[in-house]
């Protein structure tokens, strides 16, 4: 069988395909599709943790929306592999239809928080890491004056950048030997005027 390349990313507009993807263990899923490769439901659920059942069941709500398909959909056996459609997930920042922006909003909060939680279990191990990977690591935040146009044009500058890693996620032969996955976060969203929030410019 030949393996299917990945789309780059797949769009979601449908306030229930936003609805659908902001479970956590459907968001798992996919990340684990991803970087693992097509795996069954069972491959699945040693290494997320889950029952089988529970895999099989958000494999196929998450296929209904197009975030993942069967591998090798004529392949014989009940337990099929599944792929990730695609490297990345993309979403509305906005919309006019109420129900699109509500969507898209609760799922941009499950995935900040989901983001939470996986930095703080980073920090409760760094210290097992080796001095240079904590030196490397970034922590930072900056406070800015820009206009829309600027803040947009910052985020693709950035994006150009990351742009030439990417395709070590699928090109593993063209990681450099101490290369390690990293999670990196990109979030530039308006503050509240100053004086709106106590402390909040200082954070």
């Amino acid at each position: 069988m030949v393996e299917k390349p990945m789309q780059d990313q797949v769009h979601l507009t449908d306030p229930r395909a936003l609805r659908a993807y902001a479970h956590p263990t459907r968001m798992t899923l996919v990340g684990l599709l991803r970087r693992e490769g097509p795996c069954t439901a069972t491959q699945a659920a040693r290494s997320i943790g889950e029952s089988v059942a529970s895999c099989s069941y958000h494999l196929r709500i998450l296929a209904k929306y197009g975030l993942v398909e069967e591998a090798d959909p004529g392949g014989p056996g009940r337990d099929k592999p599944w792929r990730a459609t695609a490297e990345y997930t993309n979403w509305p920042n906005h919309s006019d239809d109420p129900a699109v922006a509500q969507a898209a909003e609760a799922l941009t909060a499950a995935v900040l928080e989901n983001h939470f939680h996986r930095v703080t279990r980073a920090l409760e191990v760094r210290h097992e890491l080796p001095r240079e990977w904590q030196e490397a690591e970034v922590f930072s935040d900056h406070v800015l004056y820009l206009t829309p146009e600027e803040l947009t044009e910052l985020g693709e500058a950035v994006d150009a950048l990351v742009a030439r890693y990417r395709d070590r996620g699928t090109h593993p032969e063209r990681r450099p030997e101490r290369a390690r996955r990293v999670a990196f976060l990109r979030v530039g969203h308006v503050l509240p005027d100053p004086g709106g929030v106590p402390g909040e410019e200082e954070r």
